[in-house]
């Protein structure tokens, strides 16, 4: 795309923004209200996860199926389609009265909500010229790496001056507007519903089959355990699945999803940069309201108003980001930025059971500064230099990695934290019975006034901290490898190979 973009095409975009930033900020601020739901609604507490279990399953199919949604509906038609039914389903949530309904409108909501995220990252490369990549980029980074960080300030607001059905009417005014803005912009591509009648269902059973049941056991084999017969009998279908799938993509002249992009240069390393961001991203975004509702005790709008620094370095990083980008090649920025990031991590590590704003606001500086760093070179490098045919499907995938990324991430500290906890409290009992009255911050006469039940609270608290920062540690070791993969990204000018 050559001319320049309208006005119309800008406030579009910025409406497609909207619309993602709405369906990435749901899942953190209905997370704030889950205990009100729960009343409410007469819920089982072993039932309660599946409110954001099915909204996220919904999510990832929606997201690998991007670039096949995109080839029937065209990208104006996607957008719209996608905006139109998470604000409706939005409503559907907030008018139920039953578990069941909630959980059927949550599915309907995450995958229009999921269609909305690759989409957007896609228009930035079909909608404008070279030239405004970076600042297109920067504005869709920017709505969706806040939306994570800012979702506990909002449901806690909501939670504590509103009801639980706020939580969901929130979105019907910018989900109206954005639809009408949208449906106004001028389309890059026509809808080709030949590829509708092309469907390979059995490739889409396999699709869903792979991707719910891997959200499935990330999400729930952490409490349940990871050996137990019913999980591993999960694991061995998700895989079976994920290899049909595989197969039948390979196979097809027409694939589901083109699974060729990975052999383009740059591409699979970037995707698996993607998969470390969404990793540390949501990783981070989840264990910290954890460990200041767990071990500080504090409500959802203290925990906001603590979380709302990293949201204030994202924005400050964004604009140094896009700046940098067009003058610093975007292999050393993205290694500048997985380090800067990978070093927030780590200093997450450092906490106390008494660490709050203070203690806790470099390492959210470093983080939310990094973000940007981190996304904006490596979606150049994965989708710029693609043709217009193959962005959406390309731009599937990478977002799915991120979220992908993100549900490892959150399975894997889970566990850490559960199977942590116990042995830093065993080690911590042991000392105290040593006499190293230090080991809880006290000295020994201080230990000596206190009841067996505080100094229980002391060992559970003090075992909880270490066992986060055992998972913050986890999280920046793990963004700290992927500079390793540095060496495999090109020149940003690459090219689709012959064939697929």
């Amino acid at each position: 795309m050559s001319s320049p973009p309208t006005l119309r095409t800008w406030l579009g975009f910025i409406a497609m923004c909207v619309g993602m930033f709405m369906a990435i900020l749901d899942i953190q601020i209905v997370a704030s209200s889950l205990p009100e739901i729960q009343s409410a609604l007469t819920i089982p507490a072993d039932s309660l996860s599946w409110i954001q279990t099915a909204y996220l399953i919904a999510e990832v199919v929606a997201i690998a199926l991007t670039g096949w949604l995109g080839r029937v509906l065209g990208l104006r038609g996607l957008v719209v389609a996608a905006i139109g039914g998470f604000t409706a389903a939005s409503v559907a949530c907030a008018a139920s009265d039953s578990f069941a309904t909630l959980v059927v409108a949550r599915v309907v909501q995450g995958f229009f909500g999921g269609a909305l995220i690759p989409a957007v990252f896609a228009a930035v490369f079909l909608l404008f010229p070279e030239r405004l990549h970076e600042r297109a980029t920067m504005i869709a980074g920017a709505f969706a790496m806040i939306a994570p960080t800012l979702g506990p300030t909002v449901g806690g607001w909501i939670t504590e001056t509103w009801s639980w059905h706020g939580l969901f009417l929130v979105n019907l005014v910018p989900g109206a507007a954005a639809f009408a803005f949208v449906s106004l912009m001028p389309g890059v591509d026509q809808p080709d519903l030949r590829h509708a009648r092309r469907l390979d269902a059995r490739a889409l059973l396999f699709l869903v089959l792979f991707l719910g049941l891997l959200e499935y056991v990330l999400k729930e084999a952490p409490t349940r355990g990871w050996r137990t017969p019913e999980m591993l009998a999960l694991a061995a279908a998700c895989v079976l699945s994920g290899v049909q799938f595989v197969r039948r993509c390979r196979a097809a002249a027409a694939p589901l999803v083109d699974l060729g992009v990975l052999r383009v240069a740059n591409f699979a390393p970037t995707c698996a940069y993607s998969f470390l961001l969404g990793a540390g991203l949501y990783g981070s975004v989840y264990l910290m309201p954890l460990f200041l509702g767990h071990v500080r005790d504090l409500g959802p709008l203290a925990i906001g108003e603590i979380m709302i620094v990293t949201g204030a370095a994202q924005l400050v990083g964004a604009p140094v980001a896009t700046y940098l980008e067009r003058r610093v090649d975007p292999r050393m920025l993205t290694g500048v930025g997985y380090g800067l990031f990978a070093a927030g991590l780590l200093l997450g590590a450092t906490a106390a059971p008494d660490s709050g704003f203070a203690d806790l606001f470099w390492p959210q500086v470093l983080r939310g500064f990094a973000v940007m760093l981190c996304l904006l070179p490596t979606t150049r490098l994965a989708l710029g230099a693609l043709p217009v045919a193959a962005v959406e499907n390309a731009s599937g995938l990478f977002n799915l990695m991120r979220n992908l990324g993100g549900a490892v991430a959150l399975a894997l500290v889970d566990t850490i934290v559960l199977a942590r906890s116990p042995d830093h409290a065993a080690a911590l009992a042991g000392r105290l019975l040593a006499g190293d009255a230090a080991a809880v911050g006290l000295s020994a006469a201080e230990l000596m006034g206190l009841s067996q039940a505080a100094i229980a609270t002391l060992v559970e608290r003090h075992a909880a901290t270490a066992a986060f920062n055992d998972a913050w540690l986890f999280l920046g070791a793990a963004t700290a490898a992927s500079l390793a993969l540095l060496p495999w990204l090109r020149p940003y000018r690459i090219s689709l190979p012959k064939g697929r």
